[in-house]
């Protein structure tokens, strides 16, 4: 058995043994307004409920380690005192992956990621709405933990509303585990889905995704690509040229094929095929060359 002293490690390698032991662990997805009243929306691991008298959530964004800054939820917590937490499920996880990309300041996570603004009732975040559950929260305390990279802030909620969507409870007005249905955080791109074990969403870490919001019409108005699908379209920084588009279908004869007879319901259901296989590479592709 191996023996790690946390003194004498780097940051980054005993956060990552850290995540990577300590799972799954739920995700607040932080709605917040910065001092100007811009929205930011933003998912955090470190996350758990604490109290049920008052009710309280606890959530921790931590200090960059690469370069010590802090994220813009913990700066609107503290100039705002309001969040609202709002629970992930599956059908939403690939667009709160995208929301994470680290925009800059005053950028609407929302529309990046193509998830709708939800007015809140007793506070000025906004909910996300296709979220399962919402919690609107007034900020009691923030405890900083450190002052270096990788040191946490414990943003101690207190929950004064909560919003529950019907469809996820049961016959007796209780929370059905199944049909909310949700993802949890482990190490590296790993997370967990309840009773359908793990799967891989790639963190867009160095990437800057151009956002749900930057697709095409056509895409973004499918009846057929979900939200997942947009999300994982938007987690690329460049969209392949007609002409790039064109050349590669060509010199694919089995999708030429498919795609050159098809409507746009055929081809889209041909396109969720190889986002499901995560090849967004070829979906972009075949959806470029029919622009």
């Amino acid at each position: 058995m191996i023996r790690i002293d946390p003194t004498k490690v780097p940051i980054g390698k005993l956060h990552g043994m850290m995540l990577g032991a300590i799972g799954p662990r739920p995700i607040a997805f932080a709605s917040t307004l910065n001092k100007n009243g811009s929205p930011n929306l933003s998912p955090f691991s470190f996350f758990n409920v604490f109290s049920a008298n008052p009710p309280i959530l606890v959530f921790s964004p931590a200090r960059r380690v690469r370069d010590n800054t802090t994220k813009h939820t913990l700066d609107n917590a503290i100039a705002t005192k309001e969040v609202v937490i709002n629970i992930v499920n599956y059908a939403i996880v690939q667009q709160m992956s995208l929301s994470s990309t680290e925009y800059p300041e005053g950028v609407n996570e929302f529309e990046k990621s193509g998830l709708t603004m939800e007015p809140s009732e007793k506070v000025k975040p906004f909910r996300v709405k296709e979220s399962p559950v919402q919690f609107e929260c007034k900020v009691n305390q923030i405890l900083p933990l450190g002052t270096e990279g990788g040191a946490g802030n414990l943003i101690i909620c207190e929950v004064i509303l909560i919003h529950v969507k019907e469809d996820v409870l049961d016959d007796n007005g209780k929370i059905d585990q199944l049909k909310i249905d949700q993802v949890a955080r482990m190490g590296g791109n790993w997370y967990s889905r309840a009773n359908m074990g793990m799967f891989e969403v790639p963190k867009p870490i160095t990437t800057m995704g151009i956002g749900v919001d930057a697709l095409p019409e056509m895409i973004r108005n499918s009846k057929i690509l979900t939200g997942n699908d947009l999300g994982k379209l938007g987690n690329v920084e460049k969209i392949p040229t007609n002409m790039e588009a064109l050349a590669f279908v060509n010199n694919n004869s089995d999708i030429n094929d498919k795609i050159r007879d098809a409507n746009i319901i055929e081809i889209h259901k041909f396109v969720q095929q190889y986002l499901d296989n995560d090849d967004v590479s070829t979906a972009w592709n075949i959806l470029s060359a029919i622009q």
